[in-house]
């Protein structure tokens, strides 16, 4: 794993807000966006175009710095700002979500989609995410990665958990230490 590729399987919010590791932009063009949207294309309820622009992306930032400024206040046991609240809400209304009525032969069906152009949905979609992130009880174990030089957020399925990454942030924490015995103990 590159240490600049996106970490995917975390709820879909925080792989959205982890994104952007230190000193890095992992959506910082239309291309990165569309290629992160295609990896996270089973997660998202309706198909999205493989072209994004500019406009897309920035409405993508935008719910990221929503999602990241209202979980950084969380960690802090703060209030998040109303500026982010209000800024997920903002994105939400953008693309209303409608039921659709079909017949499926047998019966009626209702589905959910939303309407407006590809790149308003898409940021509509990430901040419901990031809406029912902030709503589920299991926030409360959220945790910031333990290496020193990262910022990645996580849910742990195990309470010892410490690392964003066992490939990445943990492997290089177990590498540090044995350095670290093997240099004290021949010094």
């Amino acid at each position: 794993m590159s240490a600049l590729e996106p970490l995917i399987g975390e709820p879909l919010a925080l792989d959205l807000v982890n994104t952007r590791p230190v000193g890095a932009d992992l959506l910082a063009t239309p291309e990165q966006l569309a290629a992160w949207v295609r990896r996270q294309s089973d997660r998202l309820t309706e198909p999205m175009p493989d072209v994004l622009d500019h406009v897309d992306l920035a409405a993508v930032h935008a719910v990221r710095d929503h999602t990241a400024a209202a979980l950084a206040a969380l960690l802090q046991d703060r209030r998040p700002p109303d500026a982010a609240v209000d800024g997920l809400a903002a994105a939400q209304s953008a693309a209303p979500a409608i039921r659709v009525l079909n017949w499926d032969e047998t019966t009626f069906v209702a589905t959910s989609t939303r309407v407006g152009p590809a790149g308003v949905r898409l940021s509509a979609a990430l901040a419901e995410a990031a809406v029912d992130l902030l709503i589920d009880p299991a926030l409360t174990k959220l945790k910031r990665c333990a290496a020193d030089d990262c910022v990645m957020l996580f849910l742990p399925a195990h309470p010892r958990r410490q690392w964003c990454s066992p490939d990445r942030c943990g492997n290089r924490a177990r590498v540090a230490r044995y350095y670290q015995r093997h240099k004290s103990g021949t010094a």
